[in-house]
């Protein structure tokens, strides 16, 4: 008998002929994969490879519904690339920004919206979002009801954006539902599309993360990578900076200020990453990839997956990272 079972945790297709294999199950009747299993219960990750293909045959699906799409977004993290979505998503969507927690109350939401409506990327709407605290979820889910066109509403995003969170939050504040997804901040914890009935006429369809190679997270060992995942709202260091003074976070990042100006740098970045002003005679991690920046007033400078630095003043510095991290400069969120 062919079996069309697929797990209720990861989307990925039932099994139970190889062990070694996604999908295996030793009993058939189960409704998670041994992958999703040890996750949930043991915290044991298995990594998984997926292909970009993957991904653009499942845009390919999701424009052929016209179904109406959430992309999700942490809001400490926002992609470089976001502008592109427009590429890739042809349906009607709304831009989800989530952990609104890890931000400090006194930023301004409003801002924050007036920022992404600037950006005309072509959303419906925005909600700023925490699945964590449940800040706004009623608000995103009136938005919902208000846009769907049909009963499936996809859900896309990166890894670590919190896609299969904001479902389980919906699974347990809105549906009798008991599913529950595989969560993980890392990559492709979700393998194929997964579906869950909310509510008569309204089924949320997970899809897999989009993997960021350019991401600091590929880059870490098991301690840095706790850093990354703070669970705490973000408390800003600011730092005024003169010429030929550096500033050294962790063992991952050094910045070289190059101006005459001084300037005022203020971290949005997780609260465990140590931040300590040197000369900039001082060597330390002077041996890894070097960029020289020119900044303009009133800017970020986003470094991808640890988050961003407010800039004030107009400048040039150097900035030493692993090259395969990417960083770029956008004008001031906050």
């Amino acid at each position: 008998m062919k079996n069309n079972k697929y797990c209720i945790g990861c989307g990925v297709k039932l099994q139970n002929n190889d062990s070694n294999y996604l999908g295996y199950v030793d009993d058939l009747a189960k409704d998670y994969c041994m992958r999703c299993y040890k996750l949930i219960n043991y915290g044991v990750y298995e990594s998984v490879d997926i292909d970009n293909i993957d991904y653009e045959k499942i845009f390919h699906e999701i424009n052929d519904t016209n179904s109406l799409v959430l992309y999700v977004v942490d809001i400490l993290n926002i992609p470089h690339d976001l502008k592109n979505i427009k590429k890739y998503i042809k349906n009607n969507w709304i831009l989800v920004l989530n952990k609104r927690d890890l931000l400090p109350l006194s930023v301004k939401e409003n801002k924050i919206k007036k920022y992404f409506d600037e950006l005309k990327l072509g959303y419906l709407d925005i909600e700023i979002i925490s699945t964590k605290k449940n800040i706004n979820m009623d608000n995103l889910m009136n938005k919902i009801n208000k846009y769907q066109n049909k009963d499936d509403i996809y859900v896309i995003g990166y890894t670590n954006a919190g896609k299969s969170s904001l479902i389980n939050k919906i699974i347990k504040n809105y549906s009798d539902n008991k599913a529950q997804l595989t969560i993980s901040p890392l990559p492709s914890t979700t393998i194929g599309s997964v579906k869950i009935p909310i509510r008569e006429h309204l089924n949320i369809i997970d899809t897999p993360g989009l993997v960021d190679n350019e991401n600091i997270i590929n880059y870490v060992d098991s301690k840095m990578y706790k850093k990354l995942n703070g669970k705490r709202e973000i408390k800003p260091k600011t730092f005024r900076i003169k010429k030929d003074e550096s500033l050294i976070i962790d063992n991952v990042l050094r910045i070289n200020y190059l101006s005459y100006n001084n300037n005022s740098f203020t971290f949005y970045i997780p609260n465990d990453f140590d931040i300590k002003r040197v000369s900039i005679k001082n060597d330390v991690l002077k041996d890894i990839n070097k960029k020289i920046i020119n900044v303009d007033d009133n800017c970020d400078l986003v470094i991808n997956g640890l988050g961003f630095i407010k800039m004030v003043n107009k400048c040039r510095i150097e900035i030493f990272i692993n090259e395969k991290i990417s960083i770029f400069i956008r004008n001031n969120m906050i």
